[in-house]
């Protein structure tokens, strides 16, 4: 994810991080253009890292929901205005992380954990952001709630993209807020919930002393499955099924995901591939689509089992168009529809690992 390396950086800074009234305010975007003002802007974001960090220090996790959306809310401010983003992107953003840093710094409860669509960003994804509202809900929703959180977050950037500048501008943060949701589906899934707490009987009355029973002990916090869950995914052109019909760039993360399982020495247990097609069909044919999910599988499982995956651990299911992630409207035709069901045409990949 992009915010590891900015995190990692600001981290290392040793900066007081006590409670703030002021507001972290960036220089105008007209005014940018010294290293002075620039400088200044820099020192904004590294006082609010601090803060967080602080927040880390004095005890609250960092899967809590509140922290990891601050956290978030700033890598995507910075991630803006690195990018020399002149709209209103990056002050809106760091504002969102600010105020939730005072909230925890001030030790308010019942912080609210809904995302606000700021910027004047879009709703994008409406599946989505049911399916991360119903993780709180959730029996693992302690194990989910950061990825959930994120999530949300890049919801809301993608909307923001969408609105200044288009659906190309806006599909990479629809990505990274997809696979940020199937992640905490998968974490919540995965995550042990406290056992019920025993009931206390009371004790007979009796003539002779009643020994106290011994203290019901109390139940243990949610723990989360050691073995590692990895994520990818792999998008298609429009009609392909083999990997030469892989969209540029689409093997990414799926290439980087077998580099951790190299470079980590981890143990892959178990490999679930997920395939889907748009909803689009000239052909007259009412299995095509399933067809073509069902191929598309098979091509990504051909080039797991060549880097070394051993067959018997991949399980696979096609679902054709039943499981679509972008609806599209019906005011969409030729390739502009067929550029917005891109995300549709997919193969999503969940690999279970353990370290050795």
């Amino acid at each position: 994810m992009k915010t590891t390396t900015f995190s990692l950086l600001l981290a290392a800074l040793c900066i007081s991080a006590q409670a703030q009234t002021t507001v972290t305010t960036l220089t105008p975007p007209a005014q940018r253009i010294s290293d002075k003002a620039i400088s200044a802007d820099q020192r904004g974001y590294e006082a609010l890292q601090a803060r967080i960090k602080a927040l880390n220090d004095r005890g609250r996790p960092l899967r809590d929901h509140h922290l990891a959306k601050a956290q978030c809310w700033l890598d995507t401010s910075f991630h803006e205005y690195t990018r020399n983003d002149r709209g209103p992107w990056p002050q809106a953003a760091l504002t969102a992380s600010e105020e939730l840093v005072k909230a925890m710094e001030a030790g308010r409860s019942g912080l609210p954990t809904d995302t606000p669509l700021i910027a004047d960003a879009e709703r994008l994804r409406p599946d989505l952001w049911q399916r991360s509202g119903a993780l709180r809900g959730h029996a693992g929703w302690s194990c989910a709630q950061a990825r959930a959180a994120c999530g949300e977050v890049e919801l809301v950037h993608a909307g923001h993209e969408h609105r200044q500048l288009g659906w190309r501008h806006a599909k990479p943060y629809v990505q990274i807020a997809e696979d940020l949701i199937g992640e905490a589906e998968a974490l919540a899934a995965q995550c042990t919930p406290p056992a019920p707490a025993a009931a206390v009987v009371p004790a007979p009355v009796a003539a002779a002393p009643v020994v106290a029973a011994a203290a019901v002990p109390a139940a243990p916090a949610p723990t989360v499955v050691t073995a590692p869950l990895l994520f990818a995914q792999v998008v298609f052109r429009f009609d392909g099924e083999t990997l030469a019909d892989v969209q540029p760039g689409a093997l990414v993360s799926l290439q980087a995901l077998l580099q951790r399982v190299r470079d980590e020495g981890l143990v892959v247990q178990s490999v679930r591939l997920d395939g889907h097609a748009d909803r689009l069909n000239n052909t007259g044919r009412a299995d095509y689509n399933q067809l073509l999910s069902e191929a598309r599988v098979k091509a990504v499982q051909q080039y797991l089992v060549a880097q070394g995956i051993p067959a018997e651990r991949i399980r696979s299911e096609a679902f054709g168009d039943r499981q679509p992630r972008e609806a599209c409207g019906a005011v969409l035709a030729g390739q502009r529809l067929r550029d917005c069901l891109l995300p549709n045409r997919r193969v999503g990949v969940v690999v279970e690992a353990r370290k050795p």
